[in-house]
């Protein structure tokens, strides 16, 4: 096996604030000095290789001297650290309308994940792959993320079995009841394309087009419009995630813990816009 020099491109900064985790992480465990095969600046370092390469761990492992067996150990340890800074649903809005805010947007998507054999029962009772997707026709977990209307992702749910159309998975995860409440409270109202209609008052989605083929009335189309014109932005939150960590275009973890990886890829992007800006 050859080694050679490689470049990542993630700030320094970055690589220090996670190690800083990563040390009041073993502080917390009382973790002995020296008994680490890597220091928290190595360890934090491995985790972010992966994710901005999605380097195999067992290549990476090796190239820091390590087991496969470490590597693994080292690359949750660093996920979970980081997944745990991420902020309430309620704490985001709050913030968000604080910052001068006047809306957010809600939108969800399938994070692709290796095929399972999990099963569950339909609406129709019969059996099917509680992870499959007939919509995207792939396996994956459904993960709902709450965008400025920047784009930045500010919030982003736990792992949803993929069968699960985005409108019961906002309910269930209590992202509706949240929306509709800071529109009440914070007036600040979220944005959804027609997936979630029916939703509540704090959340807007276009007019459907009338089922017996009549044109849409000008009022309506005028109000699409303006809502297509507010969502696009938005619509780069979850590819600001993706392309910036590849990691996440394809998972082979259990696909429940897909929310806590997409988290703490959110917390990594978080520290590069507020030191880049």
């Amino acid at each position: 096996m050859l080694a050679y020099r490689a470049m990542v491109d993630v700030p320094r900064e970055l690589v220090q604030y996670v190690a800083r985790l990563l040390h009041a992480e073993r502080r917390a465990r009382g973790t002995r000095k020296k008994t680490r095969a890597l220091t928290c600046f190595y360890q934090a370092l491995l985790v972010l290789i992966w994710f901005r390469k999605q380097e195999d761990l067992t290549l990476l492992g090796a190239g820091f001297g390590i087991s496969r067996a470490t590597a693994y150990r080292y690359r949750d340890e660093g996920i979970a650290v980081l997944a745990a800074q991420a902020q309430d649903l309620h704490t985001a809005l709050k913030r968000v309308a604080a910052d001068g805010w006047s809306y957010v947007i809600l939108d969800g998507k399938l994070f692709d994940c290796d095929r399972l054999t999990e099963t569950t029962l339909s609406t129709k009772g019969k059996t099917i792959d509680a992870w499959y997707s007939g919509k995207h026709r792939d396996f994956g977990a459904n993960i709902q993320a709450i965008m400025r209307p920047d784009g930045l992702p500010i919030w982003t749910s736990a792992a949803m079995p993929g069968h699960l159309h985005d409108t019961s998975c906002a309910r269930e995860l209590g992202v509706t009841a949240a929306l509709n409440w800071s529109a009440a409270e914070l007036d600040l109202p979220g944005l959804a394309d027609s997936g979630y209609e029916g939703t509540g008052h704090g959340i807007k989605t276009p007019v459907k087009q009338p089922t017996d083929g009549k044109p849409l009335a000008i009022d309506n189309r005028a109000s699409n419009r303006l809502l297509r014109g507010l969502r696009w932005q938005g619509e780069r939150g979850f590819a600001i995630l993706i392309g910036r960590w590849k990691t996440l275009r394809h998972t082979t973890i259990s696909p429940r813990r897909i929310g806590e990886l997409v988290a703490a890829a959110l917390h990594l992007t978080h520290f590069e816009y507020k030191y880049l800006t």
